[in-house]
């Protein structure tokens, strides 16, 4: 049985690449013969490349990877990768002397665990295009093999993150599909609202982050996290779309990650959506795609969580009792 992911959407493919000694990686959402594109950044330390690009009143209509990618600032240098391997191909904005691939880029921080002094590079970028397929391998994969969860008290209290998709078909035949990279600095619950991941207390027990706030967990408890944290997403539909309105889409799936994540948008995080629109289809009405953008994104947030892997002593939700 197939699993519904971002890839059905027409016109998008996923390609993974990753250190698997270093604990940091490469996702790449690709969209080689192009995409309108919006953006909404929420958390308060975000990492990204061409984000400004997409504004709506910015000349550049179609985006052609979305790239995600560990390593932080470090890790931007992927999108370079990515560009390569879009330009040998011919894809691109025409400038008349050449074409331009178009790629914006968005980081997690992921140094605090595998190796801090090696990071996705351009030859990673490109091996994560050499990989792109329908299918798309989730949890402890690409950009989400270093991502971990529930930090308030650093690493001694983090689960494993990593990387999740989900997708739904509308009556119309249009669809809407996400994939996340969750690295948050908070917990995340399923779509019923049970807690499935986040912050440890003593003896491994997932107790949670609000409760370790509420009880008084001290300012220098949780300063080891700064800045440490970032859940990046990308929600996808092949109905047609303007930059406006895919803007709109990507703040209303950010829905799906409050809804996710406690807490959410953080100081701490540097929260990232995109919207991609591949233009296949006649859109049904905004408020629909971006209210099923925001149920895809909250279940892909959640199968990042339950589809990782222990590794470096940081447990998985999968090796914990869930309370």
């Amino acid at each position: 049985m197939n699993v519904p992911a971002i890839t059905d959407v027409r016109g998008v493919l996923v390609g993974h690449a990753a250190d698997a000694d270093a604990l940091t990686g490469v996702t790449v959402v690709l969209t080689p013969d192009g995409a309108t594109a919006g953006v909404d950044v929420r958390g308060g330390a975000p990492g990204t490349r061409e984000t400004d690009l997409l504004d709506p009143v910015n000349l550049v209509q179609q985006v052609n990877a979305v790239v995600l990618t560990g390593g932080s600032a470090f890790g931007l240098a992927a999108a370079t990768g990515v560009v390569s391997w879009l330009h040998e191909r011919g894809y691109g904005f025409d400038v008349g002397l050449t074409r331009v691939p178009i790629v914006p880029a968005a980081v997690i921080f992921d140094l605090g665990i595998g190796r801090p002094d090696v990071w996705p590079d351009a030859a990673m970028g490109y091996a994560a295009c050499a990989a792109a397929e329908a299918s798309v391998p989730e949890g402890s994969v690409g950009a989400g093999i270093g991502a971990t969860v529930g930090k308030v008290g650093g690493m001694t209290t983090a689960m494993r993150g990593g990387v999740g998709t989900w997708s739904e078909t509308l009556a119309n035949g249009v669809t809407v599909g996400a994939l996340a990279v969750v690295n948050a600095f908070g917990d995340v619950v399923d779509p019923q609202g049970r807690l499935i991941a986040g912050a440890l207390g003593p003896g491994q027990q997932l107790i949670g982050t609000g409760a370790l706030l509420r009880n008084g967990l001290s300012r220098q408890s949780f300063a080891d996290s700064t800045g440490q944290n970032t859940t990046i997403a990308v929600v996808a539909t092949d109905a047609r779309l303007d930059k406006a309105a895919a803007r709109r889409l990507a703040i209303m799936a950010q829905d799906g990650l409050s809804r996710s994540i406690r807490p959410a948008h953080s100081p701490f995080d540097g929260d990232t959506v995109f919207a991609l629109a591949t233009g296949v289809l006649d859109a049904p009405p905004l408020v629909t795609l971006g209210a099923v953008a925001a149920d895809v994104l909250a279940i892909a947030i959640a199968r990042a969580v339950q589809m990782a892997t222990t590794a470096a002593g940081v447990p998985a939700a999968r090796d914990l009792a869930t309370p």
